[in-house]
């Protein structure tokens, strides 16, 4: 009765919040304006330098490694996703105040596996041609190992928060890790706070406004489609206002749960809308195989080039494809590090492993999917790299794409996609933003922000698409930032643990394994361990 109760309350709270929210957004234009301009400015002063910096942080830590990825890539397939149905502990955590290895992984794709993967795909090709695909991979590559890097980390310096429950990201390398070094430990926890507050923001940006808008939007499309009428209440579109009531009530009746029901909704819903996307593509993409050799090469062919695309130069196809790739993956962001910490895995680099999965998935075979599917839907021209028909919106190009082929039916089937996608994302951020949340103002204040997220849900079913993915942006960058300090600050542990694990597992040498920078927590971690401990 008291769950009800809290959860009825929380509703009441969040919907309240969001009817306030709506005169606004229905009438005052200007406000969005100012948002918009202020915000231009900040995601161009970022984004000039946030590339630059995520790959060459991920070309240090490839190369530090000794380039783990490739040559362990089949140790880290064999202990990912290769482990699940040999290891009980992989799959189930005995640990009520911990998860799974797979439930983080899906925990985790659940908020890289969105609307990246099909409207961040599209937005790339359309703006960027063809070559910027190429970009995405590359970015993928090396994010593989920022990934790995940021989740051993996490691993490595999390520790139990009131509640028991395992708590670990960029603020806590950033204040332990970056804060250890010599008259460094107000900076470093500068840099903590700034992480947190920075998480926060872009929970309601690339975890919330982004994913809501681009369902509601897609929602809006397909049902006006099928003849379906669209009235207007307050100024805003009643499909989308449902849409948003809707979403907003799924959403509340899992985040309030916490992390275990966040958890147990993802480890079934990722593996279901993994499928159910990639084996759609594939059959579009082999609907007319003889395009597939000639749109690979395109790839290719336009990622050096200088000619014109879509308006765009060199620069232009470079940008879209790394600024995509990194909001599909997010790999330097330190976002996917706050639920791989809530693993059960004792061992750093076990779940900087399941980390290299986690972006080798949503980017490489994902977000490739996509990109192929566009390529040989006949929609863009293979010898130039413009789409035939430019009148077409970014953002619906891989619904286009689908409809083309299938009819309505495939427009409905990018819908359902991308509703699954986005609203996993959603699930997935909800708990990064709570866990930055608890960093700032502690653990029995979480409920408040939960109650704002859930809120917020109404305000991105209703603003302008172009602002929240802008906004998404700019948080993406500013939050990266201390981040990638941080990983850079504490490379030196990452190679220590790396080059640990590797004695011991792949030498067979008798040593003390690096689990935690705590002795407290390294004694309990120890128990029962034995080397490659998953």
């Amino acid at each position: 009765m008291k769950k009800r109760k809290f959860l009825l309350t929380v509703l009441l709270l969040a919907l309240l919040t969001a009817a306030l929210s709506v005169p606004a957004l229905a009438t005052d234009g200007s406000v969005a304006d100012k948002v918009a301009k202020v915000n231009d400015t900040i995601n161009t002063v970022v984004w000039n330098w946030m590339l630059f910096a995520i790959l060459g942080v991920g070309f240090i830590m490839t190369v530090i490694t000794g380039f783990f990825q490739f040559t362990h890539f089949g140790h880290w397939w064999k202990h990912s996703i290769g482990s699940v149905f040999k290891r009980r502990d992989v799959l189930h955590s005995d640990d009520q105040k911990s998860i799974s290895q797979f439930q983080s992984l899906c925990t985790a794709m659940s908020a890289t596996v969105g609307t990246g993967n099909i409207v961040g795909v599209a937005t790339a090709i359309a703006f960027g041609g063809p070559g910027s695909i190429f970009w995405m991979w590359l970015a993928a590559i090396l994010g593989l190992m920022t990934n790995f890097a940021e989740n051993a980390l996490g691993i490595y310096y999390r520790r139990r928060n009131s509640d028991g429950e395992w708590s670990g990201g960029a603020m806590y390398y950033l204040k332990d890790g970056l804060g250890s070094f010599k008259g460094m430990k107000q900076i470093g926890s500068v840099l903590a706070g700034l992480f947190s507050v920075f998480a926060v923001l872009a929970s309601f940006g690339i975890g919330n406004l982004s994913q809501i808008n681009s369902i509601a939007t897609n929602v809006n499309s397909t049902l006006t489609g099928l003849g379906v009428p669209d009235a207007t209440i307050l100024g805003v579109s009643a499909i989308n206002l449902v849409t948003g009531l809707l979403l907003m009530v799924v959403a509340a009746l899992v985040i309030v749960g916490g992390l275990q029901r966040i958890a147990r909704t993802t480890e079934k819903l990722v593996p279901f809308m993994s499928i159910f996307y990639i084996l759609g593509s594939l059959v579009l993409i082999f609907w007319d195989a003889k395009l597939i050799l000639p749109a690979l090469g395109s790839i290719f062919k336009f990622a050096f080039t200088g000619r014109a695309i879509a308006g765009g130069t060199l620069g232009t196809v470079i940008k879209w494809g790394l600024k995509r790739g990194v909001f599909s993956n997010e790999a330097g962001l330190g976002s996917s590090v706050m639920v791989h910490s809530n693993s059960n895995a004792r061992e750093p680099v076990t779940q900087g492993i399941w980390g290299i999965f986690e972006v080798f998935a949503d980017t490489i075979i994902i977000c490739t999917l996509t990109a192929m599917a566009i390529l040989t839907s006949g929609l863009v021209d293979l010898e130039t790299g413009r789409l035939l028909d430019e009148t077409i919106a970014a953002g619906a190009l891989t619904s286009r794409c689908f409809y083309q082929v299938f009819g309505n039916a495939g427009s409905v089937f990018v819908t359902l996609a991308l509703i699954l996608f986005a609203f996993s994302t959603c699930l997935g951020w909800s708990h990064y933003g709570t866990k930055s949340w608890e960093y700032l103002l502690g653990t029995r204040s979480v409920g408040v922000y939960r109650v704002l997220f859930i809120a917020a849900i109404m305000a991105g079913a209703l603003m302008q698409s172009s602002l929240a993915w802008d906004i998404s942006d700019t948080f993406n960058g500013l939050m990266a930032l201390p981040n990638l300090i941080g990983v850079l600050a504490c490379s030196g542990t990452v190679v220590s643990i790396v080059k640990n694990y590797e004695r011991r597992v792949f030498r067979g040498e008798d040593l003390e394994p690096m689990l935690s920078w705590d002795p407290e927590i390294e004694r309990e971690q120890l128990k029962g361990f034995h080397n490659g401990d998953e």
